[in-house]
């Protein structure tokens, strides 16, 4: 069973996090709504050519878990296909932004469905995903193998707002992907990027 979205333009940034108790009291501060913590496993697919990589495309099987801590709920249990493509020319370069479009799957094997069609499976990628709200903006913090990220997302004035309300300023924003974080934390510690797995 499929619930389909509509395509969107996605603009985001992410910023890195070096104490999490400070956040969490400047979020609160700032009356950010929280939506629980889940466990993310993620995988993206490509073709044998990898044509989706070569033209800037991305498609990615979520999956997620409730997973609470010690002060934050477990979230929704999820299963979602996204599809990624590149904006047109002339978009802001101080924000990551990409045209998404998603599914919200429920039951199926959707891996054995993705392989049967010609796919193949290539990175794989988990974090702990603590969601939260603020009017027109979400806040991710996200706990991973290669260190810890608050993502925002929404408008481009509310996201250089909200990150200055909790400290940080446009030199800190990051528009790379997990993907690009992670081989840079392989570079430094000297080893060959695979998979960014909490187990590996």
């Amino acid at each position: 069973m499929r619930t389909r979205s509509r395509t969107r333009r996605e603009v985001e940034i992410k910023l890195p996090v070096t104490n999490i108790p400070h956040l969490m009291r400047q979020m609160r501060r700032l009356g950010a709504r929280s939506l629980g913590r889940v466990l993310e496993r993620n995988v993206l697919y490509d073709t044998p050519d990898s044509d989706f990589w070569r033209r800037g495309y991305l498609l990615r099987f979520r999956t997620a878990v409730p997973a609470p801590s010690g002060t934050i709920g477990g979230g929704r249990q999820s299963t979602l296909l996204t599809f990624k493509a590149p904006p047109p020319s002339g978009n802001q370069a101080r924000y990551k932004q990409r045209f998404e479009r998603e599914l919200r799957l429920r039951g199926g094997d959707w891996h054995r469905e993705l392989l049967s069609i010609g796919f193949r499976a290539g990175f794989q990628y988990e974090k702990y995903r603590t969601r939260f709200r603020l009017p027109g903006l979400d806040l991710d913090l996200d706990e991973t193998p290669a260190g810890i990220f608050l993502e925002l997302e929404g408008a481009p004035a509310k996201i250089d707002r909200v990150a200055r309300a909790l400290g940080f300023a446009p030199g800190d924003y990051i528009r790379g992907t997990y993907w690009d974080i992670y081989v840079a934390d392989c570079r430094r510690r000297g080893k060959n990027p695979k998979n960014m797995l909490f187990r590996a």
